[in-house]
């Protein structure tokens, strides 16, 4: 008990979020009229990160299906997806959340859209990643927010 509380103390400390934030599991994700009205997890979504992890290629790869006039700087923009920008004006908080975790429930089932927070029921995985999310719960809040600032202008 003491162990916790002191790495818990010393965590905080340090500035590492989300050590004592209470996580949604995928499994118990559910996703109502097209959208997820909780957050996943305690710790509200930071965009800046969120922004790190939509243009980041290892992890949410984002720009290689939409295109996005907040990251023009950036290369290889795709246009396999809809154009991200306004999406704050034509989606809430709760159904990107929905999209981001799950789209093909969100959404259509015939997107190729992944799930970004999910860690079962889905074809061709490769073997390191089976039971594993694309993006944590906090990413997926990181992301929401991000995308929560792309407003028409």
């Amino acid at each position: 008990m003491i162990r916790i509380v002191v790495t818990t103390a010393f965590a905080l400390l340090l500035g590492i979020s989300g050590v004592s934030a209470e996580t949604v599991k995928p499994a118990d994700v559910k996703i109502v009229d097209g959208a997820i009205t909780q957050p996943l997890t305690n710790e509200p979504g930071d965009a800046e990160k969120g922004r790190k992890w939509f243009m980041g290629r290892k992890l949410g790869n984002c720009l290689a299906c939409h295109v996005n006039k907040d990251l023009a700087d950036q290369p290889y923009h795709g246009e396999v997806g809809p154009p991200l920008d306004g999406v704050a004006g034509r989606w809430t908080p709760a159904e990107l959340r929905a999209i981001v975790v799950n789209s093909k429930e969100a959404i259509s089932p015939e997107t190729i859209m992944p799930g970004f927070y999910r860690d079962s029921g889905m074809n061709r995985v490769a073997e390191k990643f089976v039971g594993k999310t694309i993006l944590s719960a906090q990413q997926v809040e990181d992301v929401v927010a991000y995308l929560m600032t792309l407003k028409e202008e």
